[in-house]
C-alpha cells in the first residue's frame, strides 16, 4: 500500500475505531492512530479529528477514517482543512462510497458509529480504500473549485 491510513475518534466511535485499527493492521495497512486512546465520555471530537485532518492536509494522498456518533460534526471539522474532502457515511450502501471516491476523490471517511455495525464499517472501508478517483476533467475541475482561497478584496 502506498498510503497511510489515519484514524481518529471521540468516545462515540472509540470501540469501532479500535476494532477497525486491529482489522486493518492485520491486513497489513500502515495505520496512524490520532486518538482517542481511551474511552472518555467527556472528550471533544475536534481535539482528535483535527490531528487526522492536519495529517491529510499535509499528505492528501493518504486516507483517514474518522468516527463520531453521527459523523456530521467530525466531517465539518475535517473539511475546514485544505486538501481535505471528508464524506459522511451513516448508512450501509457501497454506492455512496464508490461515488465519494470516483467523483469527489474523498480522502476522509467520516463514520456514523451509532448507525453502522463493525462488520459494515470494515467492509465499507476496505471497499473505499480500493476505489480510485475517476480523474475525469469535470471532476478535477470541480475539486479545484472546492479549495477556498479567501475573499477577494475590493479594489
Amino acid at each position: 500500500m502506498d498510503f497511510t491510513i489515519h484514524l481518529a475518534t471521540d468516545h462515540a466511535g472509540f470501540e469501532m475505531k479500535e476494532f477497525l485499527k486491529t482489522a486493518l493492521e492485520e491486513l497489513g495497512y500502515d495505520i496512524v492512530d490520532h486518538g482517542a486512546f481511551e474511552y472518555d465520555k467527556g472528550d471533544d471530537y475536534p481535539d482528535f479529528i483535527s490531528l487526522a485532518a492536519t495529517a491529510i492536509a499535509q499528505s492528501p494522498d493518504d486516507r483517514a477514517v474518522i468516527f463520531g456518533g453521527s459523523g456530521q460534526g467530525e466531517a465539518m471539522v475535517a473539511n475546514r482543512y485544505p486538501n481535505v474532502r471528508a464524506t459522511v457515511y451513516y448508512h450501509f450502501d457501497p454506492e455512496i462510497i464508490k461515488l465519494s471516491r470516483e467523483k469527489n476523490d474523498s480522502n476522509i471517511l467520516s463514520i456514523a458509529a451509532r448507525f453502522l455495525s463493525n462488520e459494515e464499517v470494515l467492509e465499507s472501508v476496505l471497499f473505499w480504500l480500493e476505489i480510485p478517483f475517476g480523474e475525469e476533467e469535470r471532476h478535477v475541475r470541480r475539486i479545484e473549485k472546492i479549495e477556498f482561497t479567501g475573499f477577494e478584496e475590493d479594489e
